[in-house]
């Protein structure tokens, strides 16, 4: 499946349109707009076009009920941007092989390429179905996104979740679960040897989050992770705080469901604990699927990722993280991606693609 530089050309003229319109979570309708013209206008295959909200998604012509179904998925949505760019995050600019731009990297490159790889699979008859997703809301776990289209679907057999992961398999990811914790004291005035100091009680509790050994480590993602990321405490300075709340961050293994986690923590520390989800577990793929299988014969080298995607949404479903990019410039200033990497994401996803037996 010979991939030509007509395809990496519109792939990169796509990615400056979208870079070119903001797309922050859960504000991505202008960004769809403009990719469903796109597609409507430049498609080299006749596809059908759905939409709901600001999810646009393709089903590959000749769909057969009787066939597994194939989702590749790339998200619309970028983070707002950060502090530190020289140049504007919402103008593409094209250095040499990079092109910079908030998106580019996470996740417009996936985005486009897999667009591509989508029409290329499209013009030769396969095992299987595809439908090609741009899903919205990623970046925040939004109930609009992934999870909203899933039911207007046909049943899925298995998914690729575009990322930026230099092309190489992430075959499991960790799970998050953000915790809000309440240690709680007495008022006091400071100058006298009363009350209950609310901060000194959140102490021992954050020591622990900072100790911990969760025992069960994983093979691909080593231990739980959990990390006070904020605390606020305190009126003035010389009143004895009667309340000292902090935030958590918990990162965690295919060894343990949320819900465990949240009642193991809740019997070891003396603060309150309220999480405000558990939906986002740690999610995996095993060794044996075929797109695995694929994947390192390829020479492709599967891993297991510290960072959250839509896999945690799309439960019962194997799925498989993989896309042109590097990880480490998400959701950084002057983001960028390399032309050459878009063009390797569409010759790589179509030698693992084409013909493959699901």
């Amino acid at each position: 499946m010979k991939v030509t530089e007509a395809n990496v050309k519109q792939a990169v003229e796509l990615l400056k349109v979208l870079i070119n319109t903001p797309s922050i979570s859960r504000e991505e309708g202008d960004a769809t707009d403009k990719l469903q013209l796109f597609i409507e206008r430049g498609a080299p295959v006749q596809c059908e076009v759905h939409r709901h909200l600001n999810n646009l998604w393709c089903v590959a012509p000749g769909f057969d009920a009787s066939l597994p179904t194939l989702l590749l998925d790339a998200h619309i949505d970028t983070v707002k941007p950060v502090s530190g760019w020289s140049t504007p995050p919402f103008t593409p600019i094209v250095e040499g092989e990079a092109i910079y731009g908030l998106g580019s990297n996470d996740d417009g490159a996936s985005l486009v390429t897999l667009l591509q790889v989508f029409y290329k699979i499209c013009q030769k008859p396969q095992r299987y179905n595809t439908i090609f997703l741009a899903s919205a809301e990623e970046e925040v776990s939004g109930a609009n996104g992934i999870e909203a289209v899933l039911p207007l679907l046909p049943p899925i057999s298995c998914a690729i979740m575009g990322e930026p992961t230099s092309m190489q398999p992430a075959i499991a990811e960790k799970g998050l679960m953000v915790l809000d914790c309440v240690a709680e004291g007495v008022s006091g005035h400071a100058a006298r040897n009363e009350g209950v100091n609310a901060i000194y009680k959140a102490m021992a509790d954050i020591e622990w989050f900072r100790n911990h050994n969760c025992s069960r480590t994983s093979e691909l993602l080593g231990d739980v992770k959990m990390t006070v990321t904020q605390i606020e405490a305190g009126t003035q300075h010389n009143v004895i705080p009667d309340k000292c709340s902090f935030i958590v961050d918990v990162r965690s293994n295919e060894c343990y469901s949320n819900k465990e986690l949240l009642e193991l923590i809740k019997s070891s520390v003396s603060s309150n604990v309220t999480a405000r989800s558990t939906r986002l577990n740690s999610s995996a793929i095993s060794v044996g699927h075929p797109l695995v299988k694929r994947a390192v014969e390829l020479g492709r080298k599967p891993y297991g990722s510290p960072t959250l995607s839509n896999q945690s949404l799309v439960r019962d479903i194997p799925t498989l993280k993989m896309g042109p990019g590097d990880t480490t410039r998400s959701h950084t200033a002057n983001e960028f991606v390399l032309i050459s990497e878009i063009r390797d994401g569409i010759e790589k996803f179509c030698a693992l693609l084409d013909g493959l037996k699901l």
